[in-house]
Parts: structure tokens; sequence; C-alpha cells
């Protein structure tokens, strides 16, 4: 530990990713249950990306920022799941601390580009129901792919610059995660470096990655709400309604989830829920985003008829 004679003491090169570690008997269920999660994750991200770039019909804005959050899914989930499933099977926990960091930088690089990403998605929706006359002028193609590239520039320089001071730090002793990814509260645990000026820095980029986009988000379907009560037609009220609660529950649930894990104080009470807290916005988002964004969606619904029809038309004349 820090506050005793580190100096005494030999770094460590490796830690010990505890994961699920502690519930033995439903390790194979706990296999079972992520990898089809990870399947499915998979499946879903990756087909709409296939139909976002090969339908020509979805070449407009809302599909294109839905594109990229598809995307980035299947990295944000590649990212975790199939190192804790190999642990899963081989039982070896064990992880290098440069792989740990790596790891982490890229799950905060990911994470931070959804949140600025989710908030440009947003404010799409507020700008086509809200603003309609001025979708046209507002969200051209130029505009779109300035959101989507500062969203993941941006989370490139806010993680660079913190993984940078990370880097720097000394890990010795225990070397135990309590955890099943390298996260950045459980490896500030194991340092024996004075990690104060790295945890508030840490609070303030996590602060300014998600409160912002979070509140632009909240603003934007607050508006659209309001404007969906202007509709006339009570089975277009329910469905609209319907298609943006549930754009906002998913929203409140990874935003939130993140404001608990990085931003609130660090207590016994939280501490024991943060891993909880974790799988929602590492595991569970991934799968379900492109269920309630796309796969919903009549249009996309219809690109995926197409494409099916096509790749039978083609298989036909293989055939033949």
């Amino acid at each position: 530990m820090y506050k005793l004679d580190w100096k005494n003491q030999t770094i460590i090169t490796e830690f010990i990713l505890l994961g699920f570690g502690d519930l033995q008997d439903l390790q194979l269920l706990l296999f079972s249950v992520f990898l089809v999660i990870y399947i499915m994750t998979m499946a879903g991200n990756l087909l709409i990306v296939f139909l976002v770039v090969t339908d020509q019909h979805l070449h407009n804005p809302m599909y294109f920022f839905l594109g990229n959050l598809s995307f980035l899914e299947t990295c944000y989930s590649s990212t975790i799941l199939p190192r804790m499933l190999a642990s899963f099977l081989t039982k070896n926990q064990s992880i290098s601390v440069h792989a740990c960091l790596v790891q982490f930088g890229t799950f905060g690089f990911l994470a931070a580009t959804e949140c600025f990403l989710l908030a440009a998605m947003s404010y799409d929706r507020y700008v086509a129901i809200c603003r309609p006359l001025y979708y046209s002028v507002l969200m051209k193609f130029k505009i779109c792919l300035q959101l989507v590239t500062g969203s993941w520039i941006g989370s490139i320089v806010v993680n660079t610059a913190l993984l940078m001071f990370i880097s720097q730090l000394d890990f010795c002793g225990h070397n135990v995660i309590e955890h099943f990814f390298c996260d950045f509260v459980p490896m500030m645990k194991l340092t024996c470096s004075d990690s104060s000026q790295i945890q508030l820095l840490s609070a303030i980029l996590s602060s300014v990655c998600t409160l912002p986009p979070f509140i632009l988000t909240i603003a934007s379907y607050g508006c659209i709400i309001m404007a969906i009560l202007g509709i006339p037609s009570t089975t277009g009220r329910q469905k609209a309604f319907s298609t943006c609660s549930s754009h906002l529950i998913v929203v409140t649930i990874f935003y939130g989830t993140l404001i608990v894990v990085y931003i609130l104080p660090d207590t016994n009470e939280l501490r024991e829920l943060n891993k909880v807290f974790s799988v929602f916005y590492t595991i569970l988002t991934p799968l379900i985003n492109p269920l309630i964004y796309s796969l919903r969606n009549k249009e996309v619904k219809e690109a995926l008829k197409r494409a099916t029809r096509k790749c039978a038309n083609y298989l036909r004349l293989r055939v033949n």
C-alpha cells in the first residue's frame, strides 16, 4: 500500500482479474449467458452496419449515426467479453499491467465516444421532430460527419491524456482487481504511487464526457415529448411515445450507471454495486441498443427483407 513504506515492496507486472470468481458454482452458467449475449450483440450490431452501408434507402443522417453506434458497440463488447469468456474456460485470470492499461484505455475511449454519439443522435431526432423544416439544413452530411468525427477525436484526446498519467503509476503488493475488467477505481486501489491528482483529473474528465451529453439528451427528448403531446392522432402519439420512452430508458441506464460509477464518491455501499452497474453499460447496453434504436424501425425491417431477397436470388443463381 502507498500509505506504508511501499519502496520496500516488489513492483507487480500482472494483475489477477477476479471477475465473477466468487460465484464458483455458477461459472458454467455465466459462461453460457455471456457467450449468448456476445454472439447476439455482434450479430445485431454487424447486421445494422451491413444494412446501413449497403442499402441506399438508409443513407440519411439518422442511420449514419446508428451505423456508427453499431460499429462502436461491436468494438465495445469485443474489448471486454472475449477476455472474460476465455477466463471462464481456461481459469486463467491473470493479465499483464500493460494489457490491463490497454483494455482500460480502449474501454474508456469507446465509452466516451458513445456518450457523445448518443447526444448527437438525440439532437438529430430533436431537429427531425421539432424543427422539420430546417432538418435538411441543420443536419447536412457535412455537419453529421463533423459531429461523428468530433465524438471519436474528442474521446481519443480525453482518454489519451488520462492514460498517459496512469501509465506513470507504480503498482505493488496486492494485485487482485475485484472486477471483471480493468476499470479505473479498482486499479487505483492497487497503486503505490500518489494517485490523488489522477483521481481528480478522472473525475473532471468523466464529468465532461457524461454530464453535458446526458443533459443535452434529456433536454432533446423533453422537447420531443412536448412536440408529441401536440400530435392530434392518439395512435400516432402512442407510437411516438413508445419509441421515445424506450430510447430514454436506454440512455438513462447507460448514462446513469456511468455517473454512479465514475462521478459519485467511492463509498462502501456503492462499491458493492459497482460491478453490477458495470454490467449494464459494458454488456447489456451494446446488446439492447440495436434492438431499441434500429431493428424495430420499419425502414430497417424493409432493408433486411431486401437484403434477404438479394442473398436468396444470388444463391439461386449460383445453384443454377
